[in-house]
């Protein structure tokens, strides 16, 4: 079955037996057309708005008016142009993506795609970008899964901002551990050397969109962007649904 079909399946068993009902509060009513989330859990959802820095996207709770970069870039090395993310990775964003990613939960595609949709592709449409590319998955890791949850997000957000998806340039290339409890030094040491572009890929000057989940410490981004810039590419930006804090 693929994941179309797969999707479709979830849908129809979750009509059967959650019929448009809200798969959060488990109280409102909700539609798959909107991935079950009704709408006052969406309205628990914070969008990313400035102040943030320049560089990662990191919201600032003050009163700043100009650009600024964050302490957390000052000194590193960073591969990507900037990094930018639809709404800040809240207690709800977590949940909806760590059931989505670990538990199939499928049927939250349309939110999280909607969310990503919504910030991203205004910025990015017209903006001369070359090609979108969804942060891979080792190829052990994607069989165990059976889906990229960033290949999905990219295709909708390559639908929507008119620029072509391509998931042949990058590769992963060593299966790391889970990044989740791990700190800044030891996510860019589990990111080092983990991805590559593919042999046959031509970059040449190519400005590419990389798109993930999360943007955590961005360790796993910047690895990706490295790897992007070493094969050729001329700027890479980083779009996620989700910003942690």
């Amino acid at each position: 079955m693929n994941l179309a079909a797969a999707r479709d399946t979830c849908n129809t068993v979750l009509g059967f037996f959650y019929p448009e009902i809200c798969q959060l509060c488990l109280a409102e009513p909700a539609s798959s057309a909107g991935g079950y989330v009704c709408a006052p859990c969406r309205a628990q959802v914070r969008p990313v708005r400035p102040p943030y820095c320049q560089r990662c996207g990191l919201p600032y709770a003050g009163d700043l008016t100009g650009e600024f970069e964050c302490s957390n870039c000052l000194g590193l090395e960073l591969h990507f142009r900037s990094a930018r993310s639809a709404v800040v990775a809240g207690k709800l964003m977590l949940d909806v993506i760590h059931r989505f990613k670990y538990q199939r939960h499928l049927w939250f595609e349309p939110f999280l795609a909607g969310l990503l949709v919504a910030e991203a592709a205004p910025v990015l449409r017209g903006g001369g970008w070359d090609c979108i590319v969804p942060v891979p998955l080792h190829p052990l890791k994607e069989r165990e899964r059976e889906f990229n949850q960033a290949a999905l997000l990219a295709r909708h957000l390559g639908q929507a901002a008119d620029i072509p998806l391509n998931e042949k340039l990058l590769r992963r290339v060593s299966s790391t551990e889970t990044q989740t409890h791990l700190n800044r030094e030891k996510r860019a040491a589990n990111m080092k050397n983990a991805f590559s572009v593919r042999p046959e890929a031509r970059l040449a000057g190519l400005k590419v969109v990389l798109v993930d989940d999360v943007f955590t410490t961005g360790a796993t981004t910047n690895a990706c962007a490295q790897a992007l810039k070493a094969g050729g590419a001329g700027e890479v930006c980083v779009w996620t649904v989700a910003r942690g804090l």
